[in-house]
């Protein structure tokens, strides 16, 4: 702690006049000095006031004791806010979204930047492809709308409404920084240990890519995919804990087993280049999570999905390496599927199935998504860009069912007892 310094101004509003200033001891002087002054000429000859009297007599002070007592707490006061307002600006750590600010602007990002960073960059640059690679499917653009957080952060959340192919496409990304209540550790410490338990809060970082896509016709299916990165810091700004998740899934309304086999197989083939057993767990905990369970149907044919994982599965590097295979592998597994499907032709009955099963993944994300209710109990959060993922139109149907041996009635079968596609 550096050492206290007080304000001279405020000291030297005590400081006692010159007149009290100490003075060398005084000699006996049995004759009253005289001091030789020359004005115009002439020598004007005036006794010089003696110091004994002076000291003794001083002259009446331009500032009143009882003013000068009045002050006296006044100023104190000035002092001790001066001297605490430094030692509380002192304690004030820089937060990680300063640290990462500071970092982007002096070195870039690199192999050696934090994983944070790295997977910022990472997800901002496959945007950049899926869009451009979904804008040649429909012919048009899609309109990018950047945000900013209070709290540290922002996104680009880049959407399509009304295409030629898509009726509503959105891919988002997100980096967010924030704090993250007591409440929430202790709700996260059951999958994360590493957490502390004690403190009121910590910070966060959070990022991701997230994308729903919702094509016009009846018989191409939608798609959902999401993958993320989470990690909290201490007081002093060290990696308390972190995770992956994510995962995608397809959602056909009419369902055609060569589109959920070619997609099945492209998402397999990345998993077991760095696991053979991550495809068929992954699949299952796909299959279990996107479950209307309201319903007892899934929400789709399923995919992958998985969460929190942290060290406890493999390395940083390691995982980081997986979930951007998996991420690349999204345009190989659904762009034959879109192409193959956009332009067939679809009656009026197909297209109110469609809006009906759209119904269905609404349930499914406003009831049981829990990225959905995160993002919507998250202070600061943006809903526009967290409610992207819900179809431009859907419905409600009362009581509706499909006819025995129909094409709809099929894939409901499906639904209610998920199959193995490779």
């Amino acid at each position: 702690m550096p050492p206290f310094r007080p304000c001279t101004r405020a000291l030297r509003a005590l400081e006692l006049p010159k007149s009290y200033v100490p003075r060398r001891a005084l000699q006996p002087n049995f004759f009253t000095p005289t001091r030789r002054c020359i004005s115009n000429g002439n020598r004007d000859r005036r006794p010089k006031r003696d110091p004994l009297e002076e000291w003794q007599n001083p002259r009446p002070s331009k500032w009143p004791n009882k003013i000068r007592l009045l002050m006296l707490p006044f100023i104190g006061a000035i002092i001790y806010s001066m001297y605490t307002d430094r030692n509380t600006y002192q304690a004030e750590a820089p937060s990680i979204a300063e640290k990462d600010s500071i970092l982007k602007r002096e070195n870039g990002v690199s192999d050696q930047s934090p994983m944070r960073l790295r997977m910022e960059q990472f997800i901002k640059q496959h945007q950049k492809e899926i869009v451009a690679a979904l804008e040649e499917v429909d012919g048009n653009k899609f309109i990018a709308d950047s945000w900013q957080r209070p709290g540290g952060g922002g996104g680009i959340s880049c959407v399509l409404q009304d295409g030629n192919v898509f009726e509503k496409a959105g891919v988002n990304i997100s980096v967010v920084y924030g704090r993250l209540p007591k409440a929430a550790i202790a709700k996260m410490r059951a999958n994360h240990k590493a957490l502390d338990p004690t403190v009121e809060s910590l910070e966060f970082f959070a990022s991701g890519l997230s994308m729903v896509l919702h094509p016009k016709n009846p018989n191409a299916p939608t798609v959902h995919l999401n993958y993320r990165y989470f990690e909290t810091a201490d007081e002093f700004g060290n990696t308390n804990a972190w995770w992956y998740g994510g995962g995608c899934d397809l959602t056909p309304s009419y369902l055609f087993d060569e589109d959920a086999i070619h997609f099945h197989n492209t998402i397999k083939q990345a998993c077991d280049k760095h696991d053979k057993g991550y495809y068929p767990r992954f699949k299952k905990w796909c299959d279990e999570y996107f479950n209307n369970k309201h319903r007892g149907e899934t929400r789709g044919v399923g995919g992958i999905f998985f969460d929190d994982l942290d060290e406890t599965e493999k390395d940083q590097e390691q995982l980081f390496s997986f979930v951007q295979d998996c991420l690349s592998a999204f345009l190989p597994s659904y762009l034959p599927i879109i192409n193959k499907r956009k332009d067939m032709p679809f009656t009026e009955e197909q297209k109110q199935w469609q809006q009906l099963r759209r119904g269905r993944y609404v349930e499914f994300n406003l009831v049981h998504d829990r990225g959905t209710a995160f993002g919507l109990n998250t202070p600061g959060s943006r809903v526009e860009s967290i409610l992207m993922s819900l179809p431009l139109t859907a419905r409600w149907q009362y009581m509706h069912e499909p006819e025995a041996g129909s094409r709809e009635e099929r894939l409901l079968e499906v639904l209610k007892n998920p199959k193995e596609w490779v």
